[in-house]
């Protein structure tokens, strides 16, 4: 059975930083997209930031040039650098994993990111 492990969340103040990572424990292969969404009390779930396997990576237009997003393949682990945080960046961050061309899909149990200001 696949599960997505996260780390790294917290409090930090405005303007810091943090690294969160996600792992895959378990018998996953061909892991076509590593993401990284949010959900903020009262509001949807929203793409933050995904990375291939070829490595192109996609991020929303409010972390471009603040956070970035890291893949390393042999561990089956995704990395988010955030930078600059501001506090409307305060939410639960989920890791997601497509596999197998899109066949199976893998959520982590979340992570809160608070940040004050």
């Amino acid at each position: 059975q696949v599960q997505l492990v996260e780390s790294g969340g917290g409090l930090v103040q405005a303007g810091g930083s943090l690294r969160l990572s996600c792992a895959a424990s378990g018998s996953i292969f061909n892991i076509n997209v590593m993401g990284w969404y949010r959900q903020a009390p009262g509001k949807q779930r929203e793409l933050v930031a995904s990375i291939t396997g070829g490595g192109s990576t996609n991020y929303a237009d409010s972390v471009k040039g603040r956070f970035t997003i890291s893949r390393d393949n042999g561990k089956n682990t995704v990395y988010l650098h955030m930078n600059s945080l501001k506090p409307e960046d305060t939410a639960v961050y989920y890791c997601r994993f497509v596999a197998g061309s899109g066949l199976y899909v893998y959520w982590g149990q979340g992570t809160q990111v608070s940040v004050s200001s």
